[in-house]
Order: C-alpha cells, then structure tokens, then sequence
C-alpha cells in the first residue's frame, strides 16, 4: 500500500546501524488543522532504510515536505512470546514551498468544505452534464 501526505518536518534522527546488513533513519512531521476556532496538530514518525537514511540530507527542520510511504507490518516472535509492529516506512521524500499549500493541504486531511459533485455526474465547461458510464 502506498500513501502520500504533507507536513513541517520537525525532527530528523541520526542513522540507526541495527546491524552489518541494516540501518535506519526516523523522521517526525507535524500536521496542522484548524477547525471552529481550535488548532490540532498530528505528529506522525516515518522511517528509511537502507540507501533511503540519505532522503533526510537535503531538507532541514523547519521545511515543507511530501512523503510518499508503504504502511508496513511485521511479526516479531522471542520465547514464545509474539509481538506486532507497525511502520510508516518512507521511500521519497520531496520539500515543497510553504507559500504553495493552504492549511487544508499541509494536514493530510481532506478538507470537508470541498463537497464532491453528486451522483459522481461530471460537467462540460458549458454546463452541461454528461455521464461517460457504459451504461
């Protein structure tokens, strides 16, 4: 599964050796939203690995970025005992002027004010409606 969403990179950690063969990189954004007067912020922590831990080096704290990430689940088990982990794991990383998103596109949450067209009915630059349905 791939996922996109946008936020204000606010944390960048140094790169982890687990071992000879794997390394990685966690990285924090924030998400802000604004509804009826009050402010939410998400933070939400992603990681690289391997040739991806150099995404981080060409932004700094503080930038606008895009991340595009695979939702990851894996099955740990150690003496007897089992354990679940979920990752947000990133693989492209792009910085995006502040000036070129509005608050609703910098929280990676649709914004409820833009109504889709009913019906899922499509309209030509007259006006007029036309359905492209087969039948």
């Amino acid at each position: 599964m791939s996922f996109e969403t946008t936020g204000k990179l606010i944390e960048v950690y140094p790169i982890s050796e687990i071992s000879d063969k794997f390394r990685k990189r966690e990285f924090v954004i924030e998400q802000a939203e604004s509804k009826n007067s009050f402010d939410f912020k998400d933070y939400i922590k992603f990681q690289v690995t391997q040739d991806k831990c150099s995404l981080l080096d060409h932004v700094k704290i503080g930038d606008m970025v895009k991340v595009s990430f695979n939702l990851r689940g894996r099955k740990w088990e150690k003496d007897g005992n089992v354990n679940y982990f979920t990752n947000l794991e990133a693989w492209k990383l792009e910085k995006i002027s502040s000036g070129k998103l509005a608050d609703t596109e910098n929280s990676g949450f649709p914004d409820p004010s833009q109504e889709p067209l009913s019906n899922n009915k499509e309209f030509s630059a007259s006006g007029e409606e036309f359905d492209d349905l087969p039948f």
